[in-house]
């Protein structure tokens, strides 16, 4: 499946859906310190610097890539609990995203941001605009350490799918989130050499000390060290010798990018870019969530499929399982929905280097199983 990334920062999401079996096509952000670190980390796609407000240029340069999905996070700042909580010219990405992705109609979307912004205008309207353009939606807050991730962060996420029932996903999501939070010591175990680690609290009316057996708190922008006369909260541990905070690349690990994912910058930009990030493995989770809904989806419509070549079209039951062997190929040559018509798959496989090296006869064999596919699909729309 075909994804491209807006507001992809660093990178996480990518990851994230890279690893889950997705086609990172193509990503875009305007900072361009993130975006360094992105092309250090990604080859096999570009990353574009674009204002994404200007949707309709957006457009115009996504369209091309004709991606299956559109995932992105927003910038958040004006949603978050660290900031001052208005909504301003940030929380108006959140509509262009929206925007863009109503007017490229990709068949999934994933849209992350942080848990209070699903309570925000923007959000409203965002959503009224991903509605009217036909996706159902799965809105869920994701506690990140049931999913893989060794800190207590909370995100919220929707994903879209084009004609389908709003909550789609969410017996899923409810069925693989972990029975306990993931603690630090069951990520690290006790690579880091420590017990305890020093995270500057928002305000002193909340601790500062922090335990190897329980989740990180939310990595955010900043990292400080200790204060000179820090006073231990009534919640502290009584006494840690050679407390330290996590150190930038410990903190991009916390975030589950891998040891090897590099970070160059300045030390206030890489801080904010790693703070900014979605969680690699949080991102991995959601896209195994897709993954397991269109596997089921496909397993069901292959057995639809089959009783209607067997009922409709006069088959044996072994002509209709060679159709549904053939369709089954397809989908691994290219990505074809319910959706697609007979003239657009075979043009994508016409371009598809595996599908040339076919014989002919195959070739045909194929096509005559698309133009079945397509067939059967209109017939369950009527």
């Amino acid at each position: 499946m075909k994804v491209v990334d807006l507001f992809a920062g660093c990178g996480g999401l990518s990851l994230g859906f890279q690893n889950a079996g997705y086609d990172i096509v193509a990503a875009y952000d305007w900072w361009g310190p993130a975006i360094n670190v992105y092309r250090e980390n990604f080859s096999s796609h570009s990353i574009y610097q674009m204002d994404l407000s200007d949707t309709d240029a957006a457009v115009r340069h996504i369209q091309p890539f004709a991606p299956d999905m559109i995932i992105g996070g927003p910038p958040c700042q004006d949603f978050s609990h660290a900031g001052k909580r208005m909504e301003g010219k940030r929380a108006s990405l959140t509509e262009a995203y929206a925007t863009i992705v109503s007017k490229i109609s990709p068949e999934w979307f994933v849209m992350e941001n942080v848990d209070r912004a699903q309570q925000s205008e923007a959000y409203k309207r965002a959503r009224q605009i991903l509605k009217e353009a036909g996706y159902g939606l799965t809105e869920h807050v994701y506690d990140a350490s049931l999913c893989g991730v060794p800190q207590k962060r909370k995100r919220f996420i929707c994903v879209g799918k084009k004609n389908e029932e709003d909550g789609f996903l969410s017996q899923s999501i409810a069925e693989h989130e972990a029975s306990k939070p993931m603690t630090m010591r069951d990520y690290f175990g006790n690579s880091l050499g420590i017990d305890y680690y020093y995270r500057h609290p928002r305000n002193y009316s909340r601790r500062g000390v922090f335990s190897m057996d329980e989740p990180s708190p939310t990595v955010r922008g900043v990292n400080r060290p200790i204060p000179q006369g820090y006073v231990r909260h009534p919640n502290d541990p009584e006494s840690v010798v050679g407390l330290r905070p996590l150190t930038t690349l410990e903190r991009a690990q916390v975030q589950t990018f891998p040891k090897d994912f590099i970070f160059n910058g300045s030390k206030t930009d890489l801080e904010q870019i790693i703070g900014n990030a979605v969680p690699v493995k949080l991102a991995e989770f959601v896209g195994n969530r897709i993954a397991d809904y269109q596997s089921q989806e496909k397993d069901q419509c292959c057995e639809a499929m089959r009783s209607w070549l067997v009922q409709e079209k006069n088959m044996s039951a072994a002509s209709a399982k060679d159709v549904i062997s053939r369709i089954n190929r397809v989908m691994t040559l290219t990505p074809i929905t319910r959706f697609d018509s007979a003239v657009d798959v075979n043009y994508r496989l016409a371009k598809n280097d595996s599908f040339a090296e076919l014989s002919q006869s195959v070739k045909s064999q194929i096509k005559r199983a698309v133009s079945l596919f397509v067939e059967f699909n209109e017939s369950t729309r009527k």
